[in-house]
């Protein structure tokens, strides 16, 4: 594959990234070592996303402010662009990898050996596979083996780690272990691995407050951290052919609130304009849809009445509809099966004229 010069350029630097966070993970030399391994980690994929992005022609600058695009936006790109297929459960791990590193940046969270261990593997083996699947590279084409992430600590169950973490805070907040800092350190990470199930959710003091309680209530894990509940991690192979994939499961159902004063949910919803962020017109445009037709799928796949898709914003006597992330990955999956001019023909509304036009989307014959 030819290669842009920005290309070249990212790519190299999202490799420097990962072989100093590898070379951090397997130092002797424990200060300073966890901060090493997750910044770098969260950086390298930044420059390598980036590095796909511009390889495929897709934007990765800010035409007002004229400054790169953070690490959220390439993220949300990625899952966009189909020649990167960027599904939601490595999105999640992303998510989940940059939540860890903003706290252990801007102020100071505790990731247990087994955690640190997981979450690096697990991002190994995602770049790797990114490699494959938009240079058509494999990592050890650049990387000797001897840099990936061992341990002698073999990898556990992911639901008994969290459990164990749990225990651990639990432990640490009894009264006279004068500990508290540590366990509030501890919680922060389980926060942020919520990541994986939420990609709106933040990371807050009074998060880290109400987590607290719970724990010193003697509430269950599951009813402190619901989220975890559907986050799993597959680990396959032996010593340095480890491979790790995070996933989601079906767990309970989870009930999440805004209000701050409800004990249940570890974390609480925010900031909905960050999450439903698109106009019905730019929704359209990503899908490569008319408004109406892009209406029509809407119809038919009833993204307006799904909560995580649609959301409406009531200013005064204005109902404003914006959409999440979510619709847009729904609508552009069903896009690639369904033959969009029975769609059409079906939800168009009365009277709508027949005469085709152009139309980008894959399954479709005529736009509306």
């Amino acid at each position: 594959m030819k290669l842009k010069q920005e290309t070249r350029v990212l790519r190299r630097k999202a490799l420097s990234s990962l072989t100093v966070a590898t070379t951090a993970f397997n130092s002797p030399n424990d200060e300073g070592r966890v901060t090493q391994v997750l910044l770098n980690l969260q950086h390298s994929f930044e420059m390598l996303l980036k590095a796909a992005l511009v390889q495929n022609g897709v934007q990765v600058f800010d035409k007002k402010l004229g400054r790169s695009l953070g690490f959220e936006k390439c993220l949300n790109l990625s899952t966009a662009e189909p020649a990167i297929k960027l599904t939601e459960a490595e999105a999640g791990t992303l998510r989940a990898i940059d939540a860890m590193r903003d706290d252990e940046q801007h102020w100071f969270n505790e990731v247990s050996e087994q955690l640190l261990y997981v979450y690096a593997r697990a991002t190994i083996t995602l770049f790797d596979e990114l490699l494959q699947r938009v240079f058509g590279e494999h990592l050890a084409d650049h990387l000797p083996s001897r840099v990936l992430p061992l341990s002698v600590d073999p990898p556990r169950e992911l639901d008994v780690l969290i459990d164990e973490e749990y225990s651990q805070i639990a432990e640490l907040l009894k009264p006279g272990r004068r500990a508290r800092h540590e366990a509030r350190a501890r919680i922060r990470t389980l926060l942020a691995m919520e990541a994986h199930v939420e990609p709106d959710a933040q990371v807050s003091a009074k998060d880290v407050d109400r987590v607290e309680r719970g724990i010193k209530a003697r509430q269950a894990r599951a009813e402190v951290f619901p989220r975890l509940n559907g986050v799993t991690a597959r680990v396959e192979g032996t010593a340095v052919n480890v491979t790790v994939h995070f996933s989601k499961k079906e767990g309970a159902p989870v009930h999440y609130v805004s209000d701050e004063s409800v004990e249940a949910a570890g974390i609480r919803e925010v900031d909905l304009n960050r999450k439903y962020y698109m106009p019905a017109t730019e929704l359209a445009q990503k899908l490569g849809l008319t408004s109406a037709r892009s209406t029509a799928l809407r119809r038919h796949m009833g993204i307006d009445d799904d909560a995580r898709a649609h959301y409406v914003f009531v200013l005064g006597s204005q109902h404003i509809s914006r959409y999440s992330d979510a619709a847009f990955t729904k609508m552009r999956d069903v896009l690639r099966e369904i033959d969009m001019t029975a769609v059409w023909e079906g939800h168009k509304p009365l009277g709508r004229s027949r005469t085709p036009r152009t139309c980008t989307a894959p399954g479709c014959a005529a736009t509306g």
